[in-house]
């Protein structure tokens, strides 16, 4: 019995393949379809097809339905100077219209068909992978700060966020208490070089040491800052568990406030 023949009896019994195996839900924006193909490849960088003269088209997965055969096919599609084009990547035979497009994405990369984009001459990132993490890094509302956020509000507390502790300082911390005079900075392990995370880069990793190690210093000169200034500094790391950070900043607010957690 062949791998597709197999397949299709595993996947659907010999029954005709039904419709949450291959088609996308009514209403679906073309962002939310781009996210989903995103999420099957592994990550938009990985949805490359190189083209000619060092190009590349971003691709996407099309489920097709042959129902003379009850096989479900998956192709390859990409636009080359305003003509679309397609490759046959395989038989897909999983339950799920996201599974399938997981394996489509797979047997194509297996096959040569598609590849991570190229990196521009002028990146500095280390690989693909590395420069799209750093094009999606936030400088605020992560979500580490969100989840802090929202326990520290849970326990009654109130702060101000992404601000200045003290005027004069060229520094915003991720959340102030002004009456308690605690500034609280979430960093994350990449750019602050955490002890337990942080990797240094092989692709031009002088510069990338260089930029690590000024966040770091930068980060001191700030706790000294505002040491000086009678501040009390909570550095958290993004890797933190919640919840024990938000109460070891809640037991810090109290002791400087001398009252209710309310009145910081």
């Amino acid at each position: 019995m062949s791998e597709a023949a197999s397949g299709r009896q595993r996947g659907w019994n010999g029954e005709m393949p039904p419709a949450r195996a291959y088609k996308a839900r009514a209403g679906t924006t073309r962002a939310a379809q781009s996210a989903e193909q995103d999420r099957a490849a592994g990550g938009r960088y990985r949805r490359a097809v190189l083209l000619d003269g060092g190009r590349f088209a971003r691709a996407s997965i099309t489920l097709r339905l042959y129902r003379k055969t009850r096989r479900l096919r998956a192709y390859v599609r990409w636009s080359d100077s305003g003509e679309t084009r397609e490759r046959y990547a395989g038989d897909v035979d999983a339950a799920t219209r996201s599974a399938n497009l997981a394996l489509a994405w797979s047997k194509a990369r297996a096959a040569g068909l598609v590849a991570d984009e190229p990196l521009p001459p002028s990146s500095t990132a280390s690989s693909t992978a590395v420069r799209a993490v750093m094009a999606a890094n936030k400088s605020r509302d992560t979500k580490p700060e969100l989840a802090l956020r929202s326990l520290l509000h849970r326990k009654g507390l109130r702060y101000r966020v992404d601000t200045r502790p003290l005027p004069d300082l060229r520094r915003k911390a991720d959340v102030v208490f002004p009456k308690a005079k605690v500034a609280v900075f979430v960093d994350g392990c990449y750019w602050h070089g955490c002890p337990e995370h942080h990797r240094p880069a092989k692709r031009h990793s002088e510069f990338w040491q260089e930029k690590i190690q000024g966040n770091r210093d930068r980060d001191a000169a700030t706790n000294l800052a505002l040491s000086e200034s009678g501040w009390i500094v909570v550095r958290v790391w993004e890797h933190d568990p919640p919840e024990e950070a938000a109460s070891r900043v809640a037991e810090i607010v109290r002791e400087r406030s001398g009252g209710p957690l309310s009145n910081t």
